[in-house]
């Protein structure tokens, strides 16, 4: 039984940490797609450039990060319910 144990953890932190990517990298997606619809022009001098895209780029990566942080705690908080009864 004790053997199983380290197993067991390595298993389920290895499966945690694929979720929480999958889940990080597709919010940066649908950012950057829902972002795709916001005028840059009207702050931006010259959003087609190099410096707009990549701006348009950390835009996306930062929103995605806080979505993606608040889905995986939720994911969390929703697992650790059980624990309550």
């Amino acid at each position: 039984m004790d053997e199983m144990l380290p197993t067991a953890v390595s298993s389920t932190v290895g499966t945690s940490g694929l979720v929480s990517m999958i889940v990080s990298l597709l919010c940066v997606v649908l950012s950057w797609w829902a972002l795709q619809n916001l005028k840059l022009d009207l702050v931006i001098r010259y959003p087609k450039s190099p410096q707009g895209r990549l701006l348009h780029l950390l835009l996306a990566i930062v929103l995605g990060h806080f979505v993606a942080g608040f889905l995986i705690d939720y994911l969390s908080w929703s697992g650790q319910i059980r624990y309550m009864f």
